[in-house]
């Protein structure tokens, strides 16, 4: 499969470990360098990596300037214009988790995802996000074609944390696709710049991330308008 991996993070970490590299340069750097993004190309802002996935990193401002929004909503017209989208089977898009302004809802919002896969924690502010992103996909479902996938619960070791998860994805109208364990493999290849799959493919992390890719794979146009708690 051809996979495109959009970071639609101001931090720009997403795709670092499949790059092995510190972060990637953003879109919205090379912009300001360029002068405007009318002067970038295609592969100065596309790496590819491990496994011949394709890496793109927004980006967004200096912490306390201007919108941070506003360099996906950049970014995905930049890679639509240039032909990004072309020939590939998957696209994901890394959203950070607090939505709070509707430049990171752009891929929910403009049709750009299709399904949406929340991770979380079974703690009481990750559950509240992920309610709340619940909403954001409940105001756009309806215009749009996006709908919530599920849940994903990457086990922080507290209390009761499978059955939250759980009750949460029911109350939701969803369903938890998956229950990653904590597992200190994940640091390990995180030091050397690696995901878990690269630097531990027999590992038992690296089977349940196999199995995780499979479950989204085959809940593939399953998915849901969201019920969110009011």
């Amino acid at each position: 499969s051809e996979i495109l991996i959009v970071g639609c993070d101001p931090k720009a970490d997403s795709t670092r470990l499949i790059l092995h590299a510190k972060a990637q340069d953003t879109i919205l750097s090379l912009a300001a360098s360029a002068g405007s993004v009318e002067d970038l190309e295609l592969e100065d802002v596309m790496k590819v990596g491990y496994q011949d996935i394709r890496c793109v990193e927004s980006g967004g401002p200096e912490p306390g300037v201007g919108c941070a929004g506003r360099g996906v909503i950049t970014s995905i017209n930049f890679l639509e214009e240039n032909g990004a989208y072309e020939n590939i089977d998957y696209v994901s898009y890394d959203v950070l988790g607090d939505v709070v302004c509707g430049g990171f809802a752009m891929p929910i919002r403009e049709n750009k995802a299709q399904e949406i896969y929340i991770v979380m924690s079974g703690e009481m502010m990750a559950m509240y996000a992920a309610n709340n992103i619940s909403k954001g996909i409940l105001k756009y479902a309806n215009s749009g074609g996006v709908r919530l996938g599920g849940l994903i619960c990457n086990e922080r070791q507290t209390d009761k944390e499978l059955e939250l998860a759980d009750a949460l994805a029911k109350k939701l109208g969803t369903q938890l696709i998956y229950f990653v364990p904590r597992d200190n493999v994940v640091q390990h290849a995180e030091l050397r710049r690696m995901t878990v799959l690269e630097y531990a493919p027999d590992s038992k992390q690296a089977d349940h991330y196999r199995k995780l890719a499979t479950k989204v794979h085959n809940n593939g146009g399953k998915g849901i308008i969201p019920t969110p708690i009011s």
